[in-house]
Protein backbone atom coordinates (compact mmCIF):
# COMPACT_ATOMS: atom_id res chain seq x y z
CA UNK A 1 0.00 0.00 0.00
CA UNK A 2 1.45 3.05 -1.27
CA UNK A 3 1.29 6.20 1.58
CA UNK A 4 0.61 9.72 0.76
CA UNK A 5 3.33 11.88 1.50
CA UNK A 6 2.26 15.52 2.41
CA UNK A 7 4.79 17.87 3.00
CA UNK A 8 4.32 19.70 6.62
CA UNK A 9 5.84 22.08 8.38
CA UNK A 10 6.13 21.64 12.43
CA UNK A 11 4.98 24.60 14.45
CA UNK A 12 6.45 24.76 18.00
CA UNK A 13 3.53 25.18 20.33
CA UNK A 14 3.35 27.76 23.01
CA UNK A 15 4.65 30.95 21.14
CA UNK A 16 2.33 33.76 20.63
CA UNK A 17 4.92 35.48 18.20
CA UNK A 18 7.29 33.97 15.27
CA UNK A 19 7.09 33.90 11.47
CA UNK A 20 4.79 30.83 12.49
CA UNK A 21 2.10 32.25 14.50
CA UNK A 22 -1.18 34.30 12.60
CA UNK A 23 -1.88 37.50 12.72
CA UNK A 24 2.25 38.69 13.65
CA UNK A 25 3.17 39.03 10.13
CA UNK A 26 1.46 42.22 10.27
CA UNK A 27 2.72 43.29 13.59
CA UNK A 28 5.97 43.44 12.30
CA UNK A 29 5.54 45.12 9.00
CA UNK A 30 3.81 48.04 11.04
CA UNK A 31 6.45 47.93 13.65
CA UNK A 32 9.28 48.08 10.54
CA UNK A 33 7.53 51.14 8.80
CA UNK A 34 6.81 52.89 12.24
CA UNK A 35 10.63 52.91 12.59
CA UNK A 36 11.59 53.51 8.91
CA UNK A 37 9.47 57.11 9.55
CA UNK A 38 11.44 57.76 12.55
CA UNK A 39 15.24 56.90 11.18
CA UNK A 40 14.42 59.06 7.91
CA UNK A 41 17.09 59.20 5.62
CA UNK A 42 19.20 57.02 8.14
CA UNK A 43 20.32 53.49 7.58
CA UNK A 44 19.38 51.24 11.05
CA UNK A 45 21.36 47.70 11.83
CA UNK A 46 19.97 45.42 14.13
CA UNK A 47 22.23 42.48 15.21
CA UNK A 48 21.02 39.04 16.23
CA UNK A 49 21.79 38.17 20.00
CA UNK A 50 25.15 35.23 19.87
CA UNK A 51 25.08 32.11 21.67
CA UNK A 52 25.68 32.38 25.18
CA UNK A 53 27.74 29.50 26.64
CA UNK A 54 26.93 28.05 30.14
CA UNK A 55 30.46 26.02 30.54
CA UNK A 56 32.94 24.84 28.19
CA UNK A 57 31.07 23.74 24.56
CA UNK A 58 27.21 23.99 26.27
CA UNK A 59 25.15 26.50 25.27
CA UNK A 60 22.72 28.31 26.97
CA UNK A 61 19.36 27.94 25.34
CA UNK A 62 18.80 30.38 22.62
CA UNK A 63 17.42 33.92 23.26
CA UNK A 64 17.02 36.02 20.57
CA UNK A 65 18.13 39.88 21.36
CA UNK A 66 14.77 42.06 21.99
CA UNK A 67 15.65 44.98 20.02
CA UNK A 68 16.25 42.72 16.74
CA UNK A 69 13.13 40.14 17.79
CA UNK A 70 10.94 43.46 18.15
CA UNK A 71 12.04 44.58 14.53
CA UNK A 72 11.68 41.18 12.67
CA UNK A 73 10.36 38.25 14.57
CA UNK A 74 12.95 36.22 13.54
CA UNK A 75 14.88 34.03 16.42
CA UNK A 76 17.83 32.30 14.91
CA UNK A 77 21.31 33.52 15.57
CA UNK A 78 23.77 35.05 13.02
CA UNK A 79 21.56 37.24 11.18
CA UNK A 80 21.82 40.90 10.71
CA UNK A 81 18.59 43.35 9.99
CA UNK A 82 18.99 46.22 7.74
CA UNK A 83 16.35 49.10 7.48
CA UNK A 84 17.20 51.29 4.46
CA UNK A 85 14.55 53.45 3.87
CA UNK A 86 15.90 55.62 1.07
CA UNK A 87 17.02 52.67 -1.45
CA UNK A 88 15.30 52.17 -4.64
CA UNK A 89 14.06 48.28 -3.94
CA UNK A 90 15.37 46.82 -0.52
CA UNK A 91 13.95 48.78 2.56
CA UNK A 92 13.75 46.06 5.26
CA UNK A 93 17.34 43.52 4.49
CA UNK A 94 18.31 40.63 6.16
CA UNK A 95 21.27 38.39 6.15
CA UNK A 96 20.71 34.90 7.60
CA UNK A 97 22.39 31.49 7.60
CA UNK A 98 21.99 29.18 4.59
CA UNK A 99 20.53 25.77 4.74
CA UNK A 100 22.90 23.65 6.36
CA UNK A 101 21.81 19.44 6.48
CA UNK A 102 24.99 18.65 8.50
CA UNK A 103 24.77 22.04 10.58
CA UNK A 104 21.00 21.42 11.28
CA UNK A 105 21.39 18.02 12.10
CA UNK A 106 23.76 18.51 15.28
CA UNK A 107 22.16 21.85 16.30
CA UNK A 108 18.56 22.39 15.08
CA UNK A 109 16.74 23.62 12.01
CA UNK A 110 17.30 26.64 9.79
CA UNK A 111 14.77 28.60 8.26
CA UNK A 112 17.28 29.41 5.15
CA UNK A 113 17.67 32.25 2.82
CA UNK A 114 15.12 31.56 0.50
CA UNK A 115 12.37 30.59 3.16
CA UNK A 116 12.86 33.67 5.15
CA UNK A 117 12.01 36.08 2.30
CA UNK A 118 8.62 34.64 2.44
CA UNK A 119 8.19 34.01 6.15
CA UNK A 120 9.80 37.24 7.73
CA UNK A 121 8.51 39.60 5.07
CA UNK A 122 11.83 40.82 4.04
CA UNK A 123 11.95 42.45 0.70
CA UNK A 124 15.85 40.88 -0.21
CA UNK A 125 17.31 37.80 1.63
CA UNK A 126 21.16 37.25 1.68
CA UNK A 127 23.60 34.17 3.00
CA UNK A 128 25.43 35.76 6.55
CA UNK A 129 28.78 35.09 4.44
CA UNK A 130 27.51 37.67 1.87
CA UNK A 131 27.29 40.79 4.62
CA UNK A 132 30.67 42.56 4.34
CA UNK A 133 30.15 42.71 0.42
CA UNK A 134 26.65 43.58 0.52
CA UNK A 135 26.34 46.28 3.13
CA UNK A 136 27.68 49.04 1.71
CA UNK A 137 25.28 49.88 -0.81
CA UNK A 138 22.36 49.50 1.38
CA UNK A 139 24.59 52.08 3.59
CA UNK A 140 25.54 54.50 0.79
CA UNK A 141 21.86 55.45 0.52
CA UNK A 142 21.46 57.16 4.03
CA UNK A 143 22.69 60.36 5.59
CA UNK A 144 23.98 58.31 9.48
CA UNK A 145 24.11 55.07 10.32
CA UNK A 146 21.96 53.98 13.20
CA UNK A 147 23.58 50.87 15.23
CA UNK A 148 23.99 50.04 19.40
CA UNK A 149 27.33 49.81 20.52
CA UNK A 150 28.37 47.70 23.31
CA UNK A 151 26.34 44.23 22.69
CA UNK A 152 29.10 42.41 20.10
CA UNK A 153 32.31 43.60 19.69
CA UNK A 154 33.57 41.95 16.68
CA UNK A 155 30.58 43.06 14.93
CA UNK A 156 31.35 46.54 16.62
CA UNK A 157 34.46 46.61 14.45
CA UNK A 158 32.89 45.63 11.42
CA UNK A 159 30.53 48.20 11.30
CA UNK A 160 32.98 50.96 12.73
CA UNK A 161 35.11 49.73 9.62
CA UNK A 162 32.36 50.09 7.26
CA UNK A 163 31.40 53.76 8.78
CA UNK A 164 34.87 55.24 8.42
CA UNK A 165 34.97 53.43 4.69
CA UNK A 166 31.67 55.89 4.30
CA UNK A 167 33.04 59.26 5.73
CA UNK A 168 36.38 58.72 3.44
CA UNK A 169 33.85 58.18 0.35
CA UNK A 170 31.80 60.90 1.26
CA UNK A 171 34.38 63.52 0.16
CA UNK A 172 34.84 62.10 -3.52
CA UNK A 173 30.79 61.55 -3.73
CA UNK A 174 29.26 63.84 -1.65
CA UNK A 175 26.28 61.07 -0.32
CA UNK A 176 26.72 58.40 2.70
CA UNK A 177 26.60 58.44 6.16
CA UNK A 178 28.51 60.82 8.32
CA UNK A 179 27.51 60.32 11.66
CA UNK A 180 26.51 57.12 14.12
CA UNK A 181 23.96 57.43 15.99
CA UNK A 182 22.13 55.02 18.51
CA UNK A 183 18.82 53.83 17.48
CA UNK A 184 17.21 53.15 21.06
CA UNK A 185 15.66 56.71 21.33
CA UNK A 186 13.79 55.98 18.35
CA UNK A 187 12.89 52.45 18.90
CA UNK A 188 12.18 52.05 22.52
CA UNK A 189 10.06 54.84 22.13
CA UNK A 190 7.53 51.78 20.04
CA UNK A 191 8.85 48.83 22.12
CA UNK A 192 7.49 50.94 24.93
CA UNK A 193 3.91 51.26 23.97
CA UNK A 194 2.21 47.74 23.37
CA UNK A 195 0.11 46.71 20.71
CA UNK A 196 -3.14 45.08 21.61
CA UNK A 197 -0.92 41.71 20.15
CA UNK A 198 1.64 41.88 22.57
CA UNK A 199 -1.01 42.88 25.53
CA UNK A 200 -2.66 39.57 24.85
CA UNK A 201 0.73 37.50 24.90
CA UNK A 202 1.35 39.66 28.15
CA UNK A 203 -1.84 38.53 29.72
CA UNK A 204 -0.78 35.14 29.02
CA UNK A 205 2.33 35.19 30.58
CA UNK A 206 0.51 36.68 33.90
CA UNK A 207 -2.00 34.15 33.74
CA UNK A 208 0.04 31.49 34.06
CA UNK A 209 2.42 32.58 36.40
CA UNK A 210 -0.91 33.63 38.46
CA UNK A 211 -1.69 29.45 38.09
CA UNK A 212 1.99 28.93 39.06
CA UNK A 213 2.05 31.33 42.29
CA UNK A 214 -0.90 30.06 43.85
CA UNK A 215 0.23 26.42 43.31
CA UNK A 216 3.25 27.64 45.03
CA UNK A 217 1.33 28.44 47.92
CA UNK A 218 -0.67 25.30 47.68
CA UNK A 219 2.57 23.07 48.61
CA UNK A 220 4.90 25.69 50.70
CA UNK A 221 4.62 24.28 53.94
CA UNK A 222 7.01 23.93 56.80
CA UNK A 223 9.74 21.28 55.65
CA UNK A 224 9.54 21.75 52.21
CA UNK A 225 12.67 22.93 50.72
CA UNK A 226 13.05 26.17 48.62
CA UNK A 227 14.13 24.52 45.29
CA UNK A 228 11.28 22.37 45.78
CA UNK A 229 8.81 25.42 45.50
CA UNK A 230 11.18 26.55 42.57
CA UNK A 231 10.88 23.20 40.35
CA UNK A 232 6.99 23.76 40.82
CA UNK A 233 6.97 26.92 39.30
CA UNK A 234 9.06 26.10 36.85
CA UNK A 235 7.11 22.41 35.74
CA UNK A 236 3.75 24.57 35.99
CA UNK A 237 5.58 27.35 33.88
CA UNK A 238 6.02 25.12 30.95
CA UNK A 239 3.62 22.71 31.47
CA UNK A 240 1.16 25.89 30.37
CA UNK A 241 2.58 26.33 26.84
CA UNK A 242 4.85 28.76 28.70
CA UNK A 243 8.72 28.80 27.95
CA UNK A 244 9.57 28.31 31.26
CA UNK A 245 10.54 31.19 33.83
CA UNK A 246 10.97 34.66 33.12
CA UNK A 247 13.89 34.96 35.24
CA UNK A 248 15.85 32.44 37.79
CA UNK A 249 13.01 32.81 40.48
CA UNK A 250 13.56 34.22 44.10
CA UNK A 251 12.21 31.41 46.53
CA UNK A 252 13.43 33.37 49.88
CA UNK A 253 12.34 31.69 53.27
CA UNK A 254 12.53 34.00 56.55
CA UNK A 255 15.87 36.08 56.94
CA UNK A 256 16.49 35.05 53.14
CA UNK A 257 13.82 37.40 51.65
CA UNK A 258 15.89 40.27 52.84
CA UNK A 259 18.50 39.51 49.99
CA UNK A 260 16.68 41.24 46.99
CA UNK A 261 18.05 38.96 44.66
CA UNK A 262 18.50 35.86 46.68
CA UNK A 263 18.41 32.84 44.25
CA UNK A 264 20.46 29.83 46.41
CA UNK A 265 16.74 28.64 47.29
CA UNK A 266 18.40 25.78 48.86
CA UNK A 267 17.12 26.31 52.30
CA UNK A 268 13.90 24.19 54.36
CA UNK A 269 10.97 25.87 55.14
CA UNK A 270 10.58 26.42 58.89
CA UNK A 271 7.55 27.01 61.11
CA UNK A 272 6.78 30.92 61.21
CA UNK A 273 8.66 31.64 58.19
CA UNK A 274 7.55 33.85 55.71
CA UNK A 275 7.68 33.12 52.16
CA UNK A 276 8.86 35.33 49.04
CA UNK A 277 8.30 34.22 46.11
CA UNK A 278 9.47 36.21 43.33
CA UNK A 279 8.66 34.33 39.67
CA UNK A 280 7.03 35.40 36.59
CA UNK A 281 6.72 33.41 33.12
CA UNK A 282 8.11 34.16 29.80
CA UNK A 283 5.19 33.51 27.02
CA UNK A 284 7.06 33.98 23.66
CA UNK A 285 9.00 36.38 24.05
CA UNK A 286 6.58 38.45 26.82
CA UNK A 287 7.50 38.48 30.33
CA UNK A 288 5.13 38.43 33.97
CA UNK A 289 6.88 39.32 37.45
CA UNK A 290 4.71 38.64 40.38
CA UNK A 291 5.78 38.70 43.88
CA UNK A 292 4.20 37.45 47.10
CA UNK A 293 4.85 36.79 50.24
CA UNK A 294 2.86 34.51 53.03
CA UNK A 295 3.06 32.41 55.95
CA UNK A 296 4.50 29.03 55.20
CA UNK A 297 1.99 27.47 58.37
CA UNK A 298 -1.14 29.69 57.47
CA UNK A 299 -0.24 32.39 60.59
CA UNK A 300 1.54 35.88 60.53
CA UNK A 301 3.16 36.67 63.68
CA UNK A 302 1.98 40.19 64.98
CA UNK A 303 5.02 41.91 63.20
CA UNK A 304 4.81 40.11 59.92
CA UNK A 305 1.62 40.67 59.83
CA UNK A 306 1.74 44.39 60.40
CA UNK A 307 4.91 45.36 58.40
CA UNK A 308 2.76 43.01 55.84
CA UNK A 309 -0.56 45.55 56.13
CA UNK A 310 2.22 48.48 56.06
CA UNK A 311 3.36 47.36 52.52
CA UNK A 312 0.40 45.90 51.33
CA UNK A 313 -1.34 49.57 51.87
CA UNK A 314 1.92 51.54 50.18
CA UNK A 315 0.79 48.97 46.56
CA UNK A 316 -2.90 49.74 46.89
CA UNK A 317 -2.03 53.62 47.06
CA UNK A 318 1.11 52.90 44.04
CA UNK A 319 -1.38 50.66 42.14
CA UNK A 320 -4.22 53.72 42.18
CA UNK A 321 -1.31 56.32 41.27
CA UNK A 322 -0.90 54.40 37.95
CA UNK A 323 -2.96 56.53 35.46
CA UNK A 324 -2.81 57.98 32.24
CA UNK A 325 -1.04 61.77 32.12
CA UNK A 326 0.22 61.44 35.61
CA UNK A 327 4.29 61.66 36.13
CA UNK A 328 5.91 58.15 36.41
CA UNK A 329 7.60 59.23 39.58
CA UNK A 330 3.97 59.46 41.06
CA UNK A 331 3.96 55.61 41.51
CA UNK A 332 6.85 55.62 44.02
CA UNK A 333 6.88 58.51 45.56
CA UNK A 334 2.97 57.49 47.24
CA UNK A 335 4.35 54.16 48.03
CA UNK A 336 7.47 55.91 49.64
CA UNK A 337 5.33 58.19 51.40
CA UNK A 338 2.88 55.13 52.62
CA UNK A 339 6.07 53.05 54.03
CA UNK A 340 7.96 55.94 55.64
CA UNK A 341 4.51 56.68 57.89
CA UNK A 342 4.35 53.59 58.94
CA UNK A 343 8.02 53.14 59.81
CA UNK A 344 7.21 56.31 61.81
CA UNK A 345 3.68 54.82 63.58
CA UNK A 346 5.63 51.64 64.67
CA UNK A 347 8.75 53.79 65.98
CA UNK A 348 11.42 51.97 63.58
CA UNK A 349 11.90 55.56 62.27
CA UNK A 350 11.98 58.86 64.00
CA UNK A 351 11.75 62.50 62.02
CA UNK A 352 9.22 64.14 59.65
CA UNK A 353 8.36 62.23 56.79
CA UNK A 354 9.74 65.11 54.22
CA UNK A 355 12.97 64.15 56.54
CA UNK A 356 13.33 60.75 56.09
CA UNK A 357 12.40 61.22 51.80
CA UNK A 358 14.99 64.30 51.46
CA UNK A 359 17.65 62.41 53.41
CA UNK A 360 17.13 58.36 52.52
CA UNK A 361 17.09 57.81 55.65
CA UNK A 362 14.27 54.88 54.61
CA UNK A 363 16.97 53.10 52.27
CA UNK A 364 18.35 50.34 54.87
CA UNK A 365 14.64 49.50 54.72
CA UNK A 366 13.72 49.83 51.27
CA UNK A 367 16.55 50.11 48.86
CA UNK A 368 15.12 49.81 45.60
CA UNK A 369 11.91 51.63 43.35
CA UNK A 370 8.92 50.47 42.81
CA UNK A 371 8.54 50.18 39.41
CA UNK A 372 10.23 49.36 36.69
CA UNK A 373 8.64 49.00 32.73
CA UNK A 374 7.89 44.90 31.72
CA UNK A 375 7.71 43.37 28.11
CA UNK A 376 10.27 41.78 25.78
CA UNK A 377 12.57 42.35 28.94
CA UNK A 378 11.91 41.87 32.35
CA UNK A 379 13.37 45.33 32.84
CA UNK A 380 11.74 46.61 29.62
CA UNK A 381 13.15 49.60 27.88
CA UNK A 382 11.61 52.93 28.14
CA UNK A 383 12.73 56.15 30.17
CA UNK A 384 12.06 56.53 33.77
CA UNK A 385 12.70 60.80 33.41
CA UNK A 386 13.77 63.36 30.48
CA UNK A 387 16.55 64.80 32.40
CA UNK A 388 14.78 67.16 35.31
CA UNK A 389 11.34 66.84 33.38
CA UNK A 390 9.08 63.70 34.29
CA UNK A 391 7.45 60.70 31.99
CA UNK A 392 4.21 60.88 31.81
CA UNK A 393 2.06 57.39 31.87
CA UNK A 394 0.72 56.42 28.55
CA UNK A 395 -2.09 53.90 27.69
CA UNK A 396 -0.74 50.93 26.43
CA UNK A 397 2.58 50.88 28.94
CA UNK A 398 3.26 47.96 31.64
CA UNK A 399 4.89 48.40 34.47
CA UNK A 400 5.43 46.63 37.51
CA UNK A 401 4.10 47.87 41.08
CA UNK A 402 6.49 46.66 43.89
CA UNK A 403 6.84 48.12 47.38
CA UNK A 404 8.62 46.00 49.92
CA UNK A 405 10.05 46.36 53.30
CA UNK A 406 13.33 44.43 54.17
CA UNK A 407 14.55 44.30 58.13
CA UNK A 408 17.61 42.38 57.52
CA UNK A 409 18.96 40.53 61.32
CA UNK A 410 22.34 42.87 60.79
CA UNK A 411 20.21 45.59 59.94
CA UNK A 412 22.02 49.12 60.73
CA UNK A 413 19.68 52.47 60.65
CA UNK A 414 21.46 55.33 59.24
CA UNK A 415 22.64 57.47 61.68
CA UNK A 416 23.96 61.36 60.90
CA UNK A 417 27.11 63.04 60.88
CA UNK A 418 28.24 65.56 62.87
CA UNK A 419 27.12 68.29 59.87
CA UNK A 420 23.86 66.41 59.39
CA UNK A 421 20.80 68.13 60.92
CA UNK A 422 18.28 65.20 61.32
CA UNK A 423 17.95 62.97 64.50
CA UNK A 424 19.64 59.83 65.45
CA UNK A 425 17.67 56.71 63.96
CA UNK A 426 16.66 54.21 66.70
CA UNK A 427 17.78 50.64 66.99
CA UNK A 428 15.76 47.94 65.36
CA UNK A 429 14.31 45.54 68.00
CA UNK A 430 14.85 41.82 67.51
CA UNK A 431 10.99 41.07 67.27
CA UNK A 432 11.40 43.00 63.84
CA UNK A 433 14.55 41.89 62.35
CA UNK A 434 14.57 38.92 59.46
CA UNK A 435 11.60 39.85 58.18
CA UNK A 436 11.38 40.30 54.24
CA UNK A 437 8.36 41.57 52.24
CA UNK A 438 7.46 42.41 49.00
CA UNK A 439 4.27 42.95 46.92
CA UNK A 440 4.12 42.82 43.47
CA UNK A 441 1.92 43.30 40.78
CA UNK A 442 2.11 43.75 36.67
CA UNK A 443 0.09 46.85 35.95
CA UNK A 444 -1.26 48.36 32.65
CA UNK A 445 -1.55 51.68 31.77
CA UNK A 446 -5.49 52.16 30.20
CA UNK A 447 -6.85 55.20 28.86
CA UNK A 448 -9.46 55.26 32.12
CA UNK A 449 -6.94 54.59 34.75
CA UNK A 450 -5.24 50.96 35.13
CA UNK A 451 -5.75 47.45 34.90
CA UNK A 452 -3.91 44.72 37.13
CA UNK A 453 -3.04 42.08 34.69
CA UNK A 454 -1.99 39.54 37.96
CA UNK A 455 -4.48 40.31 40.25
CA UNK A 456 -5.63 36.54 40.40
CA UNK A 457 -2.81 36.30 42.81
CA UNK A 458 -4.28 36.15 46.64
CA UNK A 459 -2.20 39.10 48.63
CA UNK A 460 -5.20 40.08 51.34
CA UNK A 461 -3.80 38.40 54.74
CA UNK A 462 -7.65 37.13 55.31
CA UNK A 463 -6.69 34.91 51.96
CA UNK A 464 -3.17 34.15 53.10
CA UNK A 465 -4.02 32.36 56.54
CA UNK A 466 -5.66 29.62 57.74
CA UNK A 467 -4.14 28.37 60.59
CA UNK A 468 -5.62 28.78 63.97
CA UNK A 469 -3.20 28.00 66.54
Amino acid sequence: MQSSMVATTRVSSGSPTGYMAPGWAEEYRSRRARLLEKIGSGVAIFRSAPHAVMHNDVEYNYRQDSDFYYVTGFDEPAAVAVLAPNHEEHQFILFVRPKDRLAETWSGRRLGVEAAKEAIGADVVYPIEELTAKLPQYLQTGDRIFYSLGHDPHFDAQILDLWKQQRRSYFRKGRGPIALEDPIARLHQLRNIKSPLELAAMRQAADIAAEAHQRAMEIARPGVWEYEVQAELDRLCRSRGGWGPAYPAIVAAGENACILHYVENNCQLQDGDLLLIDAGCAYGYYNSDITRTFPVNGRFSPEQQTLYELVLAAQMAAIAAVKPGDPYSNVHDVALKVLVEGLLDLGLMVGSVEQIIEKELYRPFYPHRTSHWLGLDVHDVGVYTYGDDPCYLQPGQVLTVEPGLYIAPNIEPKQPGEEDDWPAQPEVPEQWRGIGIRIEDDVLVTEGGHDVLTAAVPKQVADLTWGNG
